[in-house]
């Protein structure tokens, strides 16, 4: 790189860390107090001051010199590997910074979603790629079969209504049927790879816990995940302390399960229930009646119902471990 443009190029990047940060940083001394320090990018070292002195002006030139140096690595090779790494946590809030502006993506409320398709991955990306109509939003494939999306918030449509949409489109369009993981919104881009964490463990939780539907949100999950990072013996001393000696039996039969978790997803309405598991009323009210023979536990009352909610998740958790 010829001398005028590497100084043009770094001009450039010390504007954008002056937009980002607020730290002005400028290459020629114009009097006054001022810090000298030094910047190395592109195999090249120049002066450049900052104002003021002292430990404010020194932790500026030294938070600049950082930025610099990492700017000044080896180039990615293409938009969506970089957008990856973004959306991994990969190189913390810099990687964020650097991508924002090397793209002019906008710094609003976002989120992100998972799709891990039945089949056809390279299609259903292809197609979820013509779904997406805004230029600020992204689709790319982080590797065995997993697809992330970036979405900007739209004030006729929730990040869940957008799954649906996906999960939809993917099926008529391709016959393609997909796990779709929605994370919650966040107010910033910068926080876009919380979102997406939130959104692989929700298509992770709802196989471990066979979610009905192919959509999840990651609220849905939320006291699973509070319950996924206890150590294992003291779930294991949860469960002794519920003190259920019939809950194996419930939990290790899928029938029993399938029908305890319907009435769960119901909100405890035996009608609703009946419906959706084409289940008559009489063989329901027969199976929640074996579901407390063996449990003790009441799931047609809320606060048995809560209580066996959580005993299928330290249950299924255990199981897994």
């Amino acid at each position: 790189m010829e001398a005028h443009d590497h100084q043009n190029a770094l001009l450039a990047l010390l504007d954008d860390i002056r937009k980002k940060t607020g730290v002005e940083i400028y290459l020629q001394p114009r009097g006054g107090e001022e810090t000298c320090f030094s910047l190395r990018a592109e195999g090249r070292t120049v002066e450049a001051y900052v104002a003021g002195t002292g430990e404010q002006a020194e932790k500026s030139a030294k938070l600049a010199a950082y930025l610099v140096s990492v700017c000044a690595r080896e180039p990615y090779a293409d938009r969506r590997e970089e957008l990856r790494e973004v959306l991994l946590g990969e190189g913390g809030n810099w990687r964020v910074f650097r991508y924002m502006n090397k793209y002019n993506v906008p710094d609003g409320a976002c989120f992100a979603v998972e799709v891990v398709p039945d089949r056809l991955a390279e299609e259903t990306l292809a197609q979820i790629s013509m779904l997406i109509e805004e230029e600020r939003d992204a689709a790319l494939s982080v590797g065995e079969g997993r697809i992330a999306i970036v979405k900007f918030v739209e004030e006729d449509q929730t990040a869940f209504e957008f799954g649906t949409f996906l999960a939809q489109s993917l099926y008529e369009e391709l016959g393609v049927r997909a796990s779709v993981g929605v994370g919650c919104e966040v107010k910033s881009f910068r926080e876009i790879a919380s979102s997406y964490a939130q959104a692989a463990a929700a298509v992770r939780m709802s196989n471990l816990f066979h979610g009905e539907g192919e959509v999840h949100s990651y609220r849905e999950y939320l006291l699973v995940r509070l319950l996924e990072d206890v150590p294992r013996s003291r779930l294991m001393d949860y469960m002794e302390q519920f003190h259920v000696e019939g809950a194996g039996e419930v939990f290790e039969d899928e029938e029993m399960t399938a029908t305890a978790e319907e009435f769960l997803e119901s909100s405890l309405n035996i009608s609703e229930t009946s419906r959706n598991l084409f289940m008559h009323r009489n063989t329901l009210t027969y199976r929640l009646d074996k579901i407390e023979r063996a449990t003790g536990l009441n799931i047609r009352k809320f606060s048995d119902a809560v209580t066996f909610r959580v005993l299928s998740i330290l249950y299924k958790l255990l199981d897994r471990a």
